[in-house]
């Protein structure tokens, strides 16, 4: 089942269930795709792309977290984090620490890294393997670790 008809039919619960806030949610991802699909071709989105517009829809509302945050407003705050939860559901499950790094150590020995003058190689191919898995931040970090 694609990301448009999973979130259509949560849209559908969320509003039998009179639930706003979810509601309110599901109807910007599906914003989100409707955006994206008329830009796009007529066939659709691959999953991939799916997991893409869901990780960087993740990654607005968690930076607009952390400012709600540092100017105290709890009330923004928590729309956001519930929002982020809510997109969160349709992402891919995040890999832990140690899952990350031992992908990173198996993408190392493919590439052949052996210096932080391989990171460039190194960070193209865990981007493409792990994305939606993995915060690109955290990837840049580890690798750098792996690679010093």
């Amino acid at each position: 089942m694609s990301l448009k008809q999973s979130v259509e039919g949560e849209i559908k619960k969320a509003m039998l269930a009179k639930n706003k806030d979810r509601l309110r949610a599901l109807r910007s991802i599906k914003s989100l795709i409707l955006l994206e699909e008329s830009k796009g071709s007529e066939k659709g989105m691959t999953e991939e792309e799916e997991i893409k517009l869901l990780s960087k829809a993740a990654k607005q509302r968690k930076d607009s977290l952390e400012v709600y945050l540092q100017q105290n407003r709890q009330d923004l705050a928590e729309v956001e984090q519930d929002e982020l939860d809510i997109i969160n559901e349709f992402l891919p499950k995040q890999l832990s620490e140690e899952e990350l790094e031992a992908a990173l150590k198996e993408i190392i020995a493919e590439v052949g890294a052996e210096g932080p003058k391989d990171m460039g190689k190194v960070m193209g191919v865990a981007t493409k393997k792990l994305a939606g898995k993995a915060d690109g931040k955290l990837i840049s970090q580890k690798v750098k670790g792996l690679l010093a």
